[in-house]
């Protein structure tokens, strides 16, 4: 299946298709607020958002089954503010679920970030699938998230060697994520 999937930047055209996609993913999740793709067309409108770091995966047929956005954020410490990235959301649709094709968003968007310069990417996600792509509890390296949840759910990943050397403090999202 995957030799069948483009992963790509998206474009305008893509919206209306990316708005189902998110819905469809996040329709039967216990944990979300279903306010996901709200998110991603209030990033769209941030200085938070980077047109680059927003993809979609795209079958042959140009359907449209996933979608990852990344966008920037600050770590702020007590002598330094930096500007890392947050991955939200990652959304396939529940028929392409559990084919990889989320892994091929990550692995992607992780790909063109580090190509951009920047050094990791923080999320509140799956503590079971994240890992798999190198993430880890952000609490180990000093990163806090200031949302009330568990700190298993936390993570961050290094995008390019000794990422994370120096990155620790409380992570400061765009406005767009206070709904």
């Amino acid at each position: 299946m995957s030799n069948d999937i483009i992963i790509r930047q998206e474009t305008v055209k893509d919206f209306d298709q990316i708005r189902t996609v998110i819905e469809s993913a996040f329709r039967n999740m216990e944990e979300s607020d279903h306010t996901e793709h709200i998110l991603v067309e209030k990033l769209r409108e941030s200085d938070a958002y980077i047109p680059e770091l927003s993809l979609v995966a795209e079958t042959g047929n140009n359907q449209i089954i996933g979608h990852i956005l990344l966008s920037k954020v600050k770590i702020v410490n007590e002598n330094n503010s930096y500007t890392a990235l947050a991955l939200a959301p990652l959304s396939v649709l529940p028929s392409h679920q559990r084919m990889g094709i989320g892994g091929m968003l990550i692995k992607e968007a992780h790909r063109r970030a580090a190509k951009l310069g920047y050094a990791a990417t923080v999320l509140l996600g799956h503590k079971d699938y994240y890992p798999k792509f190198g993430y880890q509890k952000a609490s180990v390296f000093g990163i806090k998230i200031p949302f009330n949840v568990p700190d298993e759910n936390c993570m961050v990943v290094e995008l390019k060697k000794d990422g994370l050397k120096e990155l620790y403090g409380t992570v400061h999202y765009s406005d767009a994520f206070y709904l």
